[in-house]
């Protein structure tokens, strides 16, 4: 291998060996020197985060084709990298509990494991690597869950989500087995040089369609989401509605676009029904909650119709707009996320009254919240309404009137739910508001960090500009 090649795998190696790193440490650490280990993670990993920024070894093949990277996929594991960043910082006064750090290195080596996993998929370029690398990212996302376990609900979350994902899973290999039988070939120039509107490629689609849909909650495949994520911790739980589901949304309108583009007209009327259904469930549904966590399961639910009405167009727009949406969506649920773990940690309290007359006692977390609520909603001037505006134009332009009608309605509905929130933590009265108190410099350096990409990414039109350069090596 040359240096160039090393260099397109800079990403899955420094991160490989990071987790190797931890997991020689934590061989000579006793139970009392545990903590020891948090800032040697966010040094390594801000040193991963870094080196992923710098030039050289952005396009390529490797491996006969299994493996490939473009400026894109670059962009995006950057993306990645940057939540997992937050993340991790947000993480600090959970991780820090007594009964959690006898448990610190296999947090963070199952996390690293499964951003691993999410790497190759994206960079796969065919499906061997695409469902392996999906694999990898999978399995570890369930131990996570299960991380609690002294809780009887992770420990329940833990099992729906292995069972959940070895359905879809099942259902997704039965669908690439298909594709491969009808076109002797799994590596993605092939089959897309050789798929043909025939009824058994439809329906290796849809089955390959369906597995994926599991993996991004879309409706009718949501229904593990509202209850996994009410009973993972709360920070795996913002890493499985950010990171993984942007990983995800990511590979799959690659492969619509460019494996699938001889069936635009099947799957282009499979997104539609799937996303106005995705969109209507999410928020009815999101309307009822009163669990903060379970309330943010079913708006990132809504929120995957959304993404789904910028793949619609099958252009160059339309990926644009669902990249760009992908990361305002990704700073905007981690401020949410964020705010809800630090509250947690702290009073252990979960649901959306706790959260009466919070502005009173805790006003900078209430603004944050605040800040994030309005994005996910799409108020200006956040950088939510950016992100949806551009997911609507897109549609638009490819003349999905209807379509973007319900998705404005929808957006609407929205609105009063994210508001709720913002009611409850600024006009709502209670004789018991959450006490003050004060986040350590982790936490509220993680805080800023998606404080500041909820506005910067809505005012910076360049990142907008950057994206849609980079798509265009895709068409």
């Amino acid at each position: 291998m040359t240096m160039n090649d090393f260099l397109m795998m800079r990403h899955e190696l420094m991160l490989l060996a990071t987790a190797l790193i931890l997991l020689v440490i934590d061989l000579g650490l006793s139970n009392v020197h545990k903590p020891k280990i948090y800032p040697i993670v966010i040094a390594l990993f801000a040193i991963q985060t870094i080196v992923g920024f710098l030039p050289g070894g952005t396009e390529g093949v490797l491996f006969g084709g299994m493996f490939r990277s473009t400026p894109l996929i670059v962009m995006m594991k950057n993306v990645l990298n940057i939540g997992v960043m937050i993340i991790l910082l947000q993480s600090y006064t959970w991780i820090m509990k007594p009964e959690n750090r006898e448990k610190l290195s296999e947090f963070f080596i199952l996390l690293f494991c499964t951003l691993l996993g999410m790497y190759f998929m994206i960079s796969s370029g065919d499906f061997l690597m695409f469902y392996l690398g999906l694999e990898t990212a999978t399995i570890p996302i369930a131990a996570l869950a299960a991380y609690t376990h002294h809780q009887t609900k992770s420990a329940e979350a833990g099992v729906k989500l292995i069972l959940t994902s070895a359905l879809s899973s099942g259902i997704l290999l039965f669908g690439l087995s298909l594709i491969y039988g009808s076109t002797g070939s799994i590596y993605f120039n092939d089959v897309a040089s050789l798929y043909a509107n025939t009824p058994l490629q439809v329906l290796a689609f849809l089955f390959f369609f369906s597995g994926m849909a599991f993996k991004i909650s879309l409706v009718p495949f949501h229904l593990w989401t509202a209850d996994v994520y009410e009973g993972a911790p709360v920070n795996v739980t913002s890493y499985l509605s950010v990171i993984s589901k942007g990983a995800a949304s990511f590979i799959l309108i690659l492969i619509l676009y460019k494996v699938f583009s001889q069936l635009i007209d099947v799957w282009q009327n499979v997104l539609y029904i799937i996303s106005v259904s995705t969109m209507v469930v999410g928020n009815l549904f999101a309307l009822r909650q009163k669990n903060m966590k379970r309330f943010l399961a079913f708006s990132s639910i809504a929120q995957a119709g959304f993404i789904l009405l910028g793949m619609m167009p099958g252009s160059q727009m339309g990926m644009t707009s669902v990249i760009y949406f992908v990361l305002v969506y990704i700073f905007s649920n981690l401020g949410a996320f964020g705010v809800v773990s630090a509250i947690e940690s702290v009073t252990g309290k979960v649901l959306m009254s706790d959260y009466d007359g919070l502005y009173k006692t805790n006003p900078k977390l209430s603004l944050l919240m605040m800040l994030a609520m309005f994005s996910l909603a799409g108020i200006p001037p956040v950088a939510g309404f950016f992100g949806k505006f551009f997911l609507f134009t897109s549609a638009a332009s490819a003349g999905y009137y209807w379509l973007v009608f319900i998705a404005v309605l929808n957006a609407t509905i929205s609105l009063y739910y994210y508001l709720m929130v913002v009611k409850a933590m600024f006009i709502n009265k209670s004789d018991q508001p959450i006490e003050f108190f004060r986040s350590d410099v982790m936490t509220r350096l993680g805080l800023l960090l998606s404080g500041i990409g909820i506005f910067v990414i809505g005012f910076w039109s360049q990142v907008y500009e950057f994206i849609s350069n980079l798509s265009i090596g895709i068409f």
